[in-house]
Order: structure tokens, then C-alpha cells, then sequence
């Protein structure tokens, strides 16, 4: 006998959980691809998934997942040789690294680990260094979702602006965007990329890139672009099938729409304040819970977390049992340490993460940290007590 029968809960940090409304959307005919209602949906959505990144500026869908929008965001601005400075906190810069150098990109990378943010001297001395201003671009993720590290974009852009460096600063907000407050133009950020599974609480599947005029400026000399990554007339369509580069991704579409609607009935800023109430619930639990056992946050200080997923270690032999438990006993699955490993952990079976994003509330929150302290309970694992009471203030 088990008490995992019922609606199973994803709490991983994506695909995070799809509302209702969204699958109701996207639960209907195919339409006409080429003209009509469906062309003037999306004409009239470009202006609010604009919104959701905070700019006036240029906005291309791509169908694919983030890592295609890595690609259409480097094949868009650089030319085969062009240098590259990747600022890597974590796994997933090093990912949009790695597609640079396939594609002909000269990267540097600048590792700062799985714990820590950015440091900003160092990339200062970076820019400094590079007195022929042959990085062209910088690379940086506002959250990596694998260690919840939460980069400060708007010092990133000051330091380059009081170096003087004419780089584009290109950031991946894959995990952060409608979770964490990210301000593309107030903020100075040339580029910036996203996918929709996570914050935007629609299925994988659609990948994004918006881009201002320097960008588009920097497009006009670049040689990597291909027919289908060609942002131009993606988001400058002379007819609806260029905003896709062929048939359109109809349903995900639908969806799209309905959660942008969604987005813009609660106010972005509500949203964003809705994920940092629950992610603090999140944090009080855990703080408490560590007090007496193995269980620590990857990032000590909250300053520095992500209010989309928080990333935790257990101890080797906890993470996997605690993870496994979870899923058999209560249909709790909680996501897996990405690319996080230790000398004395080759597997990562030590590490987890909570994903707290999108389509949430107190009660999904709260039920999952309930979850959570019945696992340790049932598997012996030390923690701390007052845990739930705690997440609850956090709540109230």
C-alpha cells in the first residue's frame, strides 16, 4: 500500500506544473497555419511576451528548448572566430559556452564554481585585459538551475559600461524569467533568452530570444546565421509563417497565450513577489531542518538565491532515499542534483533541488515541505525541528 495515489506533484525546477487554463487552451482543433484567427493571436501576444522580459524592443519564438535558443541567440551576433567571455556560475553557462566554441566562437571562460555568484573584480580585470575589445559578447545566466545561483545582471552591465567595453551582455533567463525581478532595458541587457517551460507554465518545446538594437546592429555583421536561426524575420515577419520559420507550433501557442493572459491578470510584479514569499517559505523549512542534521542550502545567503528553485545537499547516503521515498510514497518527485559532484559523491546522490516556479501557491509549497518531513521521518534522517511551523509564518 501506498499514499502516492491522487494527482502526482512535480516539484522539479522544469518543466514546472502546467495550469489548467493553459491545457485547456491548447485543447482543440489544429486551425488555418497560414492566416486568420491564429495570425492575429500571436500578432497581438508579441507585445506581452515583451512585457514579461521588461522591453520595448525586438522578440523572435523559436521552436525548440533553451539550448536551441543558446544557439540562435550566438549564431545571431558573432561571426566564426569572434571572441567570447563566458561568466560561469554553475552548469549551464559552460552549456551556452560549449555551443559557442561547436559553432566557431573563441570562448574564455571565467569559472566561479557551483556556489558562488560572479565576481565582479575579477571580471572587471577581465575587460580591462582585453584592450582591443575583441569580446564581442559576454555570456552570463541570471540563475543557473542547477546550484540556484542568482546573478546581479544590472552590476554586470555597469562594469562594462564604466570599462567602456562595446560587448554585447547576452543573459540566459531560462530559469529566472515571470520568477526572479530581471528588467532586460532598465538593466542594459542586449540579449537575453528564455524557453517555456518553467516560469512561463508552458510545455517544453518553444525557445525565445529578445534583442535590442545594438544586438540587431551587431547582427547585421555576423556570419553565423543560418535560414532557420535568423531572428530578422522572426520578429519582423512580412508573412505569419516567418515568425516561425515554417509551420507554427499551434497548440503550444495556445498555451502560450493563456499563460501570458494569466500573467497579466495577477501584474508581473505580483508575480514576483509571489515567488519570493514562497521560495522564503522554502528557505525557513530548510534553515530550520538543518539545525539538527545533515541537510544545507548550496547558496548560504539568501541574497544570492534564485526564487525559482533552491538547491540542496543531504549527504550521499540521504539525497536519493529522500528522493525516492518521496515519489513512492507520496507522488512528490523533487529534481535530481544537476551536475553536482564531489570528490566523496562521484554520482551527485547526495544533492536535490526544489523546484518552486510558476503556476505555485502556499498549499502546493506547503504540501511538498510536508512531504519532505515525512520522508525524513520514515527514512531516519536527522533534522531539525519546527520546520513546517516556520514555512507556515513564512506564508501567513
Amino acid at each position: 500500500m501506498t499514499l502516492a495515489h491522487g494527482r502526482e506533484y512535480l516539484a522539479i525546477p522544469g518543466p514546472s506544473v502546467m495550469p489548467d487554463r493553459v491545457l485547456q487552451a491548447m485543447h482543440r482543433a489544429a486551425p488555418n497555419i497560414y492566416e486568420g484567427a491564429l495570425a492575429d493571436m500571436v500578432d497581438a501576444m508579441i507585445p506581452d511576451l515583451k512585457a514579461v522580459a521588461r522591453t520595448k524592443h525586438h522578440a523572435a519564438i523559436y521552436i525548440c528548448n533553451g539550448h536551441g535558443a543558446w544557439e540562435a541567440a550566438l549564431t545571431n551576433v558573432l561571426s566564426r572566430g569572434d571572441r567570447v567571455l563566458a561568466l560561469c556560475t554553475g552548469r549551464f553557462t559552460h552549456g551556452w559556452a560549449d555551443v559557442a566554441v561547436k559553432l566557431g566562437a573563441e570562448v574564455e571562460r571565467l569559472d566561479f564554481g557551483n556556489q558562488g555568484t560572479v565576481d565582479h573584480a575579477t571580471f572587471a580585470e577581465a575587460l580591462a585585459a582585453d584592450k582591443a575589445h575583441a569580446i564581442k559578447a559576454v555570456l552570463v545566466a541570471h540563475v543557473d538551475t542547477a546550484t540556484s545561483v542568482r546573478n546581479d545582471i544590472k552590476a554586470l552591465r555597469d562594469i562594462l559600461d564604466k570599462a567602456g567595453h562595446p560587448a554585447l551582455l547576452c543573459v540566459d533567463c531560462i530559469a529566472s524569467l515571470a520568477c526572479d525581478t530581471f528588467e532586460m532595458d532598465a538593466w542594459g541587457v542586449d540579449v537575453m533568452i528564455s524557453a517555456s517551460q518553467k516560469g512561463l507554465m508552458t510545455p517544453p518545446g518553444l525557445g525565445f530570444v529578445w534583442f535590442n538594437d545594438r544586438a540587431d546592429a551587431a547582427h547585421a555583421r555576423a556570419d553565423m546565421a543560418t535560414l532557420y536561426w535568423d531572428w530578422t524575420p522572426r520578429s519582423r515577419p512580412e508573412f505569419f509563417y516567418q515568425y516561425f520559420g515554417g509551420t507554427a507550433p499551434t497548440h503550444h501557442l495556445y498555451g502560450l497565450r493563456e499563460a501570458l493572459t494569466m500573467i497579466g491578470e495577477e501584474g508581473l510584479e505580483n508575480v514576483w513577489e509571489r515567488h519570493r514569499r514562497l521560495a522564503g517559505a522554502v528557505w525557513a523549512a530548510v534553515a530550520a531542518w538543518g539545525q539538527g542534521g545533515p541537510l544545507r542550502f548550496n547558496v548560504e545567503d539568501p541574497a544570492l538565491r534564485t526564487h525559482a528553485v533552491t538547491a540542496l545537499s543531504i549527504g550521499r547516503e540521504n539525497g536519493k532515499r529522500l528522493r525516492n521515498w518521496l515519489t513512492e510514497n507520496t507522488g512528490v518527485t523533487l529534481g535530481i542534483g544537476l551536475g553536482m559532484y564531489r570528490r566523496d559523491d562521484p554520482e551527485g546522490d547526495g544533492f536535490f533541488r526544489i523546484g518552486h516556479m510558476g503556476h505555485l501557491n502556499s498549499h502546493m509549497v506547503l504540501g511538498v515541505l510536508g512531504s519532505m518531513e515525512a520522508g525524513m521521518t520514515a527514512l531516519g534522517i536527522d533534522h531539525g525541528r519546527g520546520a513546517l511551523e516556520a514555512a507556515a509564518r513564512a506564508c501567513a
